[in-house]
């Protein structure tokens, strides 16, 4: 039963690293998931309030971070309100359009969609937008990935 459990824990965490790239698995929640799983299989009583408290703010940052990311990129690069919400519908219809490349391409044409028929912007300052929305989305990939890790570490010490 120990092996059942540490496989599907893990199952959990590698499900988690592959929602850094598909936007519509929800990846911290996986991550929490797997905590929760070794209390189910395990113990809770391995697990101290504290983790529970950094964690907990860990998965508060993510979702924050992960909104931010997208807007920053966006902004950053002159794009409006616009380009923002193009670029997040492009990014979770993306990938199912185009498989593995519609995760770049997709809030790409996304924001150069909404920049020039929401935000009636220049077709040059809508492919700079698009090309920061997908700035936005490669660093928001590496920040979650490392929180994510540093989660993951920090359970493993714990436990």
């Amino acid at each position: 039963m120990e092996i059942i459990g540490w496989s599907i824990i893990v199952v959990c965490f590698i499900i988690g690293f592959i929602g850094l790239v598909y936007p519509i698995i929800p990846s911290v929640i996986f991550i929490l998931g797997g905590f929760l799983l070794y209390g189910v299989f395990f113990s809770f009583a391995d697990l101290p309030w504290w983790f529970w408290l950094i964690e907990v703010l860990f998965v508060i940052l993510l979702f924050g971070a992960d909104m931010m990311a997208n807007a920053f990129g966006v902004k950053k690069y002159g794009g409006s309100k616009a380009g923002i919400w193009g670029s997040t519908i492009g990014l979770l219809v993306g990938p199912f359009i185009i498989p593995i490349a519609g995760i770049l391409i997709g809030p790409f044409l996304g924001a150069i969609i909404a920049e020039l028929v929401f935000a009636r912007t220049s077709l040059k300052q809508a492919i700079k937008t698009g090309f920061g929305s997908v700035i936005g989305f490669l660093t928001s990939i590496v920040t979650k990935g490392t929180v994510q890790i540093v989660m993951i570490v920090i359970f493993v010490l714990v436990v």
